[in-house]
């Protein structure tokens, strides 16, 4: 019995390491423009500071974090980069996705953004600066936020039906609250009733009351939202009118980037007598579902 004991209370403090060790990595790819220090990184994964100290030194001598030497920042190392390559698949949404974001930032002039889900975060996954004067900065790519913050992440929920709506602010209230003081789920609840009419999202950033989003959610070929194209700028460039006006060049992008994901879809899963019918049955594209 001792040894099954033993080998349980191995187990879980294997586990725990790992989640620790997780969890810095999140912490450290979400402040990867400025670097974070051992005083953020410890108060932020609430851990004892000898204890993070422990794990970060580890992984910077696995070169999967590396440490400024003058500043003593912590950034993501290069072994990070490499096994970023090989996990991509041999086609990511961001390979569709980038030319439509290089021509919304031409046409509009400001930054665009595409935004990913990944469980009940938004993640950051690309960005593309126009060559407006004034730049918005909302986003770093890999940050990650709860995905109940953010234009991009709005149109995800828009795009949602209510149960998995409800379960996503249900499970993000406590830690968006905290993260992010001007949360209110009131707010965002309104956002999406109005995306779902208009077809996009139209708000303020939460963390720069001066600077305004539109949004559009991308949908896999099923019909559930995965990602989502914003445009943001500073508000006195994007009233009402303009805003319509990226709203389109959104739809533009979206249908494209939708279109193709169904053909990459239909040429990896090889059409069966089944599927055909069902097509044949629906006269091709199912429809799209609400909040559209």
């Amino acid at each position: 019995m001792k040894a099954l004991e033993d080998t349980r209370v191995a187990r879980n403090s294997g586990s725990q390491v790992v989640e620790r060790v997780a969890l810095l990595m999140r912490l450290v790819a979400a402040g990867r423009r400025s670097g974070l220090r051992l005083a953020d990184l410890h108060r932020a994964a609430g851990l004892e500071r000898p204890t993070a100290h422990r794990l970060l030194q580890a992984l910077v001598a696995e070169r999967l974090l590396r440490q400024e030497g003058e500043s003593r920042r912590y950034f993501l190392g290069p072994a990070m980069y490499e096994m970023g390559l090989a996990a991509s698949p041999q086609l990511a949404l961001r390979d569709i996705v980038h030319p439509h974001l290089e021509r919304i930032a031409e046409i509009s002039g400001d930054t665009v953004f595409l935004t990913e889900r990944s469980g009940l975060d938004g993640v950051c996954t690309d960005r593309t600066e126009g060559n407006a004067p004034i730049k918005a900065y909302v986003l770093d790519v890999g940050k990650r936020r709860p995905l109940v913050v953010g234009g991009g992440a709005t149109a995800i929920l828009s795009a949602m039906d209510d149960v998995e709506l409800d379960r996503v602010c249900r499970a993000n209230l406590e830690r968006a609250t905290k993260r992010f003081p001007r949360y209110s789920e009131a707010v965002l609840r309104r956002s999406v009733a109005r995306a779902r009419t208009r077809g996009y999202v139209l708000s303020k950033v939460l963390e720069l009351p001066d600077v305004r989003t539109v949004a559009m959610a991308i949908r896999a070929p099923g019909g559930q939202p995965v990602a989502a194209i914003s445009v943001s700028s500073v508000a006195t460039r994007i009233d009402e009118e303009r805003a319509a006006v990226i709203a389109a060049l959104l739809r533009t992008a979206v249908d494209a980037i939708e279109a193709t994901l169904v053909d990459r879809q239909a040429q990896v899963a090889p059409a069966t007598p089944q599927s055909l019918e069902g097509a044949g049955a629906a006269g091709g594209r199912q429809p799209k579902n609400s909040g559209r």
